[in-house]
């Protein structure tokens, strides 16, 4: 009956743990261009990113249902307009309007080198302060323009200098066969050579199998593996790697003209959290996530029994909780002519007291031992001893005699010296543990009654 219980109890809390996870969202997706500012849990605020601005649309995004709709906010890259007039030159630009992240390059006259920056660049707040100027001087080594049949012509240069840039783009149905971004080189050339432009499959071309991604901790799913070869418009998905989960972004990809569009999924490492409440202890983490480790360390006088060591595996953390159990020591060694008194029970755990009390003779040392996070008695041990001091032999003195004739450890006389005697020393003397009188036996001298000249 117990265990159809708590069967009955578990099964609801589920159901409502899931229900309320598909009503809220995770963290809002990323939007091209777009930076988030904020969000709290159903509703996110997005700006455009540095170096572009906004022409339409809104920048809320509001959750519903579970997911996040869509970003209508429109961003464009900021104009830059031109760089300015270059004296005994002019500034040859990337692109077809200059705009944030556009390169320029300064080319100079015949008998004109460049001085200052050989390549400048727009960022979020325009052309940067420091120009590049041309000046007389020899003619440096330069590029020419790089000649690539079936390529768009627009904005290319004569010439360009040393360590400029440039990126190839294909004509309207040809694609790029080889590097698309060369730099012109010390001697004149470019590096690496510049690529060709080939014609591009057609829309009913055939994709090849889809390789997987790097980095993307993910894989094709394994009903694709055997595959060789995909029709135009066929879709497949790819699945996490074991011990990651979903985070976001669509797990599908597609063949289109013969190439597959990008992964968009994004799979983050599964989520072990706490690997529990250690009583007498604590776990030490290097993280709580999958490839995580958890060590259990034991409170001060605890011993640990069982692993000590738990993994953050695919399904959660490995192994069982250990326990930290209280150190014992042995029975409290006995003590000849004494007894123990106080706590005498086993199991003498860490800190237990125990105290000794002697039968015959007097207890020389600590009179409590405890039992120490070893696991062992702490010492030295006290021992009873029999130790006795001899009648003291004062002259012309009276003090209490023994009725035993016997002056044991830590018996105190009281001494008075007698009629016209006067007491030089202590009053009171002490048996000690060398079975001496201390301090030292007090005199008694003859009271002088006569009056001084």
């Amino acid at each position: 009956m117990k265990t159809f219980a708590r069967i009955i109890f578990f099964l609801p809390y589920v159901f409502l743990s899931s229900v309320a996870e598909e009503r809220g969202c995770s963290s809002p997706p990323e939007y091209p261009d777009t930076t988030l500012m904020r969000y709290n849990g159903d509703t996110a605020l997005f700006k455009c990113a540095l170096g572009h601005e906004a022409y339409g649309g809104s920048p809320v995004v509001r959750c519903a249902g579970g997911r996040w709709g869509s970003l209508t906010l429109k961003c464009q890259k900021k104009s830059c307009g031109n760089a300015g007039e270059l004296l005994n030159g002019y500034f040859s630009y990337e692109g077809e309007e200059p705009v944030f992240g556009t390169k320029a390059y300064p080319v100079c006259g015949d008998g004109y080198i460049v001085k200052g920056p050989k390549v400048i660049e727009c960022g979020h707040n325009g052309w940067p302060s420091d120009l590049p100027k041309c000046e007389e001087g020899e003619v440096p080594v330069t590029c020419p323009a790089p000649k690539v049949s079936n390529s768009e012509k627009k904005g290319v240069a004569r010439e360009y200098n040393v360590n400029a840039v440039v990126t190839v783009k294909c004509s309207p149905g040809f694609q790029i066969s080889g590097q698309g971004r060369i730099t012109c080189g010390a001697n004149g050339q470019w590096k690496p050579a510049p690529p060709l432009c080939v014609p591009a499959p057609s829309k009913n071309s055939p994709c090849g199998v889809p390789e997987n991604i790097e980095g993307s901790n993910a894989k094709l799913a394994l009903k694709f593996s055997s595959q060789k070869s995909f029709a135009a418009g066929v879709k497949v998905y790819y699945t996490c790697d074991t011990g990651y989960v979903h985070s976001r972004g669509s797990k599908y990809r597609r063949c289109v003209n013969g190439k597959w569009s990008p992964l968009e999924l994004q799979c983050r490492r599964r989520l072990c959290g706490s690997a529990g409440e250690l009583l007498n202890g604590h776990y030490e983490y290097t993280g709580v996530e999958f490839g995580d480790s958890a060590t259990a360390v034991c409170d001060e006088g605890y011993q640990l029994v069982g692993q000590a060591t738990r993994n953050c595996l695919s399904r959660g953390w490995d192994g069982h909780h250990p326990v930290c159990e209280a150190m014992a020591c042995d029975d409290p060694p006995e003590l000849a002519n004494a007894e123990i008194t106080g706590y005498a029970e086993a199991p003498f755990e860490y800190r237990t007291v125990v105290t000794y009390r002697c039968l015959v003779g007097a207890l020389m040392g600590p009179s409590d031992i405890w039992c120490t996070m070893n696991g062992t008695w702490s010492s030295p041990l006290p021992q009873c001893k029999d130790i006795t001091c001899p009648t003291p032999n004062i002259p012309n003195a009276a003090f209490v005699r023994s009725r035993t004739g016997r002056y044991q450890y830590r018996d105190a006389i009281y001494i008075h010296c007698n009629t016209r005697y006067t007491l030089v020393g202590p009053s009171t003397i002490t048996c000690d543990e060398r079975g001496q009188w201390a301090p030292e036996l007090p005199k008694c001298k003859v009271w002088n009654t006569q009056r001084r000249g």
